[in-house]
């Protein structure tokens, strides 16, 4: 018996389509990622080159307004995107260091380029371990529900 797909919330519908995206350019990328304590990104994403970029997916107007923390996010990564549906008001969206996708569930296209803002190699260093380790928590949280304890995220 195969039950319904559930609808996805519009945030990850806009992340599964930049998500698809990204892999075509060689870009991996892990949902809900922690990369310092108060603050949890939509995509954390790692090109072949190593750049850690950080896409915020915004469904609505209102969800962008209730975002306080997306400036503490350009500490953490080379480059930024704004992530939006098709017809958001992107004149509302700030410009200055931050690049631009458009997206829906199943693809995405680049409006814009996010500028380069390289990490120190410490701090790269740093992202580049944390997100692998939470990939492999994650992976190993699927392959064994059961354990008790699978380790911080955060």
């Amino acid at each position: 018996m195969t039950l319904p797909a559930q609808p996805l919330a519009p945030g990850f519908e806009i992340a599964r389509g930049v998500w698809r995206h990204l892999d075509t350019l060689d870009v991996t990328a892990i949902p809900e990622f922690v990369p310092a304590r108060g603050f949890r990104v939509d995509l954390a994403c790692l090109t072949a080159k190593g750049e850690v970029w950080i896409v915020e997916c915004k469904s609505s107007l209102a969800d962008f307004r209730a975002d306080a923390k997306w400036q503490g996010y350009l500490q953490w990564c080379d480059r930024f995107f704004w992530a939006v549906p098709e017809g958001f008001p992107q004149e509302v969206l700030p410009e200055d260091g931050c690049g631009l996708i458009v997206a829906d569930r199943y693809d995405a296209a680049v409006l814009r380029e996010a500028p380069l803002t390289r990490l120190a190699p410490a701090r790269r260093k740093a992202m580049v371990l944390k997100l692998a380790r939470t990939a492999m928590r994650r992976q190993l949280g699927w392959l064994e529900p059961d354990l008790s304890r699978i380790g911080p995220e955060g």
